[in-house]
């Protein structure tokens, strides 16, 4: 798929290669970033003199393959990140790392984005699945963290919609868009666009016929909505009735949904359509999307005041005929929470140590999942409390309290293994979701 969506000419990965390893060796600082940055477009603007990516010579053959049980799970810990046999659940590397660490697919089925203090870097999983339709074979090399790094100013959301990955830096607006097919060859590109404000936001790159994006619209100090882009970056659609717009997720054909304090924001065939919440103060900012559903779940909470609320229910929002609905779990949640089964059914993982599984149409709780103890959310949201992530029909719950992950078979409702990790688990993702 060729990429004509520019602001700026495409910049070639070993470009940002080249001047991460130059910005690092500076010893730059969060100031002297501040003051680089806006330099960016002068660099993206033109051909450097970087090398092409290296192509392994005949007599350096790439490390051989050996078939796997399953894709592969990753989750972080302080100090690096885990890489998982998403079967057994054995380590299979572990890759140092500094920082609070935020993971992400980058839409190929193999790579994971991780989000650093100042920069996107991505980690080849190092699984090939190859699909058979009713089964499907996996191969896999040793996972390694590439060189293939963006820099970025408080690098934010990752997303992945037609065919495109973008990239959201909230200290600067910049967004950065790639073909995560490309990933595989080494001949990764990137074409960017700049918000008229830095601000704690998101992109989705958007299908044909558009080949345009879609950027929330905000401010460090208000968030007010969000406006799609042609190819040209023209202006098509826009609203300005999402206040503090956060988070995103795609429903059934590409039906995007965003997150506002007081409902959510649906763009659809080429328009922009208000969900309102039931409360004057009704906010969704995390959701979860299937391609099984025009149904996309999110939280919902009430207290514009609270330093940290604990809510019991969730919303269920038709992207088609632009309602809401409530459901009660009897349980509180976290935003790492929620998550979509392989059927479009909505999935909670609760406070009371159970995933919730909700039927979206019925819009009721239809059976439950015991896998955890009981556990209450810390109150620092980048403190480490269990996490639920889907791949195909399996569910991983991770288990901070005794270091543990669980490997929850959808189809059964079973808890099929556990394992306990070296280290405390915190953010957890896998690849193979797209």
């Amino acid at each position: 798929m060729k990429n004509h969506i520019d602001r700026f000419p495409p910049v070639r990965s070993t470009q940002l290669v080249s001047l991460a390893l130059v910005l690092s060796g500076a010893g730059c600082s969060s100031e002297i970033w501040s003051e680089i940055y806006p330099g960016l477009p002068d660099i993206f603007d033109r051909e450097t003199s970087s090398p092409e990516p290296e192509v392994p010579s005949p007599d350096q053959p790439a490390p051989e393959q050996t078939e796997v049980s399953g894709p592969r799970i990753v989750a972080t810990y302080e100090g690096g990140a885990l890489v998982l046999d998403g079967r057994s659940l054995a380590v299979v590397e572990e890759i140092p790392l500094e920082g609070f660490l935020r993971l992400n697919p980058a839409g190929d089925q193999r790579h994971l984005i991780i989000s650093t203090g100042d920069a996107f870097r991505f980690l080849d999983t190092g699984v090939t699945i190859e699909d058979h339709g009713d089964h499907a074979h996996y191969r896999a090399v040793p996972p390694e963290l590439t060189d293939l790094v963006v820099p970025s100013q408080e690098p934010g959301h990752v997303t992945y919609n037609a065919g495109l990955t973008a990239l959201f830096s909230d200290g600067s607006g910049r967004v950065e868009i790639f073909d995560p097919r490309t990933l595989a060859t080494g001949t990764t590109t990137f074409s960017s666009y700049t918000t008229a404000a830095p601000h704690h936001g998101v992109a989705v790159a958007l299908a044909l016929p558009e080949g345009g994006l879609l950027v929330t619209i905000g401010t460090e100090e208000a968030r007010t909505g969000a406006m799609a882009l042609d190819a040209e970056r023209r202006t098509v659609a826009s609203a300005d009735t999402c206040p503090g717009v956060h988070g995103e997720t795609i429903a059934q054909n590409g039906v995007i949904s965003l997150g506002c304090e007081d409902g959510a924001l649906i763009y659809r065939a080429g328009k922009f359509h208000k969900v309102q919440s039931p409360d004057l103060y009704g906010r969704i900012g995390n959701q979860a999307g299937s391609q099984e559903s025009a149904i996309v779940l999110g939280d919902y909470k009430v207290d514009p005041d609270a330093e940290l609320e604990r809510p019991e229910r969730v919303a269920l929002i038709d992207t088609q005929a632009d309602t809401l609905r409530l459901v009660d779990l009897d349980a509180s949640y976290t935003f790492r929470s929620l998550a979509r089964g392989p059927a479009g059914e909505a999935l909670v993982l609760g406070t009371d140590g159970a995933i919730h599984v909700i039927d979206p149409q019925l819009g009721e709780v239809v059976d439950r999942i015991d896998v955890v103890a009981a556990w209450s959310e810390p109150t620092a949201w980048q403190d480490p409390r269990p996490t639920l992530k889907v791949v195909g029909s399996h569910a991983y719950v991770t288990e901070p309290a005794i270091s543990s992950i669980h490997l929850v078979d959808l189809d059964t409702g079973e808890v099929i293994r556990s394992a306990e990790l070296p280290f405390v688990p915190n953010e957890l993702n896998g690849a193979a979701g797209h």
